[in-house]
């Protein structure tokens, strides 16, 4: 069976049996119609609640099994039935990546996602599809996270979130008021785009030259550096606080990192970040959160099985 893939181009999934009645063939094909027309926001719905390309790309795929199996002559909603449908499924994903995250090496960060060759993520941009709140994200009970996601990034009634959620319309309320709270205790007000990438291009050239003032000056005083390898050699297993401690570890990874590299830009999660490489080999992705402090937060994706499915998401390299 052929279903649009989140860039609108054919993708094979596969069918619960082969069909040979046409009747149920041609069901079969306005199903597909009726799934595609409503998997960006599927996907979008998945991958915030979840911060990975790979596991949101899985429960979409479980949702059109799904739908397949589903009497679809009694529902009534289709868009509302599969919207359910996907966040129920990623909500048992959550519950399940909490346990599996215990035994992560190292800082757990979200698995970036090209946003500059997705335009399903970019369809209903937030500040939920950013590296950095998505991170944040991880903070909230699965179920707080669902219903911020619904309410904030899909305008979703309270109402909608209590069904999807199967609790009342007062407790959906309370779950995003919980979650907005978090978040607001996190909160800086970000710099503007333009001056977001001058502060990376500047945060580069002091990072790739090992220059120690230039970093300090570029850094918040309670800047954050996170580095998410799962084990990787030269990756750090914690993450390093404090504007002199980042920079100077900045300063003393420069010959071993650096030399022989080289950069290219890219559209993360709807910012600009860097891809850094090693001739065609991907070593790691940086991307950063920056405020009128300076650079508060620096996320170091170095886990190949991530920096993969973020070249899946571009379609590059092959």
């Amino acid at each position: 069976m052929i279903v649009p893939d989140r860039a609108g181009k054919p993708r094979e999934w596969p069918s619960i049996a082969i069909v040979s009645d046409p009747a149920a063939e041609s069901s079969l094909v306005d199903a597909a119609e009726v799934f595609g027309s409503v998997r960006p926001r599927l996907f979008g719905i998945a991958y915030r609640m979840l911060g990975s390309w790979t596991e949101a790309e899985d429960v979409v795929q479980d949702a059109w099994l799904r739908w397949q199996n589903t009497d679809r002559t009694v529902v009534q909603n289709p868009g509302a039935f599969l919207a359910t449908t996907t966040t129920r499924l990623a909500l048992n994903v959550a519950q399940s990546a909490r346990a599996r995250r215990e035994t992560y090496i190292g800082p757990w960060l979200p698995e970036p996602v090209d946003t500059s060759a997705d335009p399903t993520i970019g369809a209903e941009r937030d500040q939920a599809v950013e590296l950095a709140v998505l991170f944040l994200l991880e903070k909230l009970t699965p179920t707080e996270r669902a219903a911020y996601i619904l309410r904030e990034s899909f305008g979703y009634a309270y109402a909608e979130i209590a069904d999807i959620l199967q609790t009342g319309q007062a407790n959906a309320r309370q779950l995003v008021s919980r979650a907005r709270k978090h978040l607001d205790d996190d909160h800086r007000e970000p710099v503007d785009p333009a001056t977001h990438r001058q502060l990376l291009e500047a945060f580069l050239r002091a990072a790739q030259s090992g220059d120690l003032e230039a970093l300090e000056r570029l850094l918040a005083a309670d800047v954050v550096s996170y580095t998410d390898g799962n084990g990787a050699r030269q990756a750090a297993r914690v993450p390093v606080v404090g504007r002199r401690r980042v920079a100077a570890l900045l300063v003393a990874f420069q010959p071993r990192f650096w030399p022989g590299a080289r950069t290219e830009w890219v559209d993360a999660n709807g910012q600009v970040g860097v891809l850094i490489l090693s001739g065609d080999t991907p070593l790691g992705l940086l991307t950063l959160r920056a405020s009128a402090e300076g650079i508060d937060q620096l996320q170091w994706q170095l886990n190949p099985t991530k920096i993969a499915a973020f070249l899946r998401s571009a379609n590059r390299f092959g």
